[in-house]
């Protein structure tokens, strides 16, 4: 029986606090005044995304998009990520992920997964960067290329920091898979809307105590393993 799994990215799938940080950590640049505003509420997610884009671009004017995705380039991956994510596949399981996270990460966390269909557009599909596919079903933010191999100054805005319930939702209708054979893994607030959408929740890593409040169970050792066997026996049962 087939089940759709769900993963958010950020400390989850990559064992680093922040895709985004770690890009900016590259560039040597901090993004904390946008970061304050938002917390103030005097800023949303799409024009925080705008000014962290003009961020970059004002440092670096000449920077186009090949270069800052080499600025993603060895972003460490979380421990067990292989062996978790090929069980699933291999037994014919839905995987996503959904995060707020950074696209060039997740395309290439996805494309160690390869479909064996030629790129086409679809929804939850990656870019086609080297013109790969993937089984996977990918929903992240980000930038977006302009046709000269520029950066838009508008970004790539899929994921809301509490719409991802809504995504979960939507997937489940597609595929065909009902709340009861859905699994979300994340660590953060941000990820109790896919719990709720869930037949099982794992906090893994967890950032705070919130969502541990919510979570069907937690894990608070960074192995990835660790949830693979979590979801091994509740497909069991």
């Amino acid at each position: 029986m087939q089940y759709l799994i769900c993963f958010d990215m950020d400390r989850v799938l990559v064992d680093h606090m922040s895709t985004w940080q770690y890009v900016y950590d590259q560039l040597e640049i901090s993004n904390a005044d946008a970061f304050n505003l938002y917390n103030q509420g005097l800023l949303d997610e799409w024009d925080w995304l705008k000014m962290d884009l003009n961020l970059i671009k004002t440092k670096y004017p000449d920077i186009d998009d090949d270069s800052l995705r080499a600025r993603c380039k060895g972003t460490p991956l979380m421990a067990g990520l292989k062996e978790c994510l090929s069980w699933l596949i291999e037994n014919g399981h839905e995987v996503a992920i959904v995060s707020g996270g950074m696209q060039e990460t997740a395309r290439e966390i996805s494309c160690m997964f390869p479909s064996d269909k030629p790129w086409s557009k679809r929804w939850g599909g990656i870019n086609p960067h080297w013109g790969l596919e993937t089984v996977f079903h990918v929903f992240t933010n980000g930038w977006l290329r302009k046709s000269d191999g520029g950066i838009d100054d508008y970004g790539r805005y899929q994921v809301q920091m509490n719409g991802k319930g809504t995504i979960v939702q939507m997937l489940q209708r597609r595929l065909g898979i009902p709340l009861e054979r859905t699994v979300s893994i994340g660590d953060s607030a941000g990820d109790i809307g896919m719990f709720e959408q869930s037949g099982l929740s794992i906090c893994f890593n967890p950032w705070d105590e919130q969502p541990v409040a919510i979570a069907g169970t937690t894990i608070r050792d960074k192995d990835l393993r660790l949830v693979l066997k979590c979801i091994q026996d509740f497909i069991k049962a």
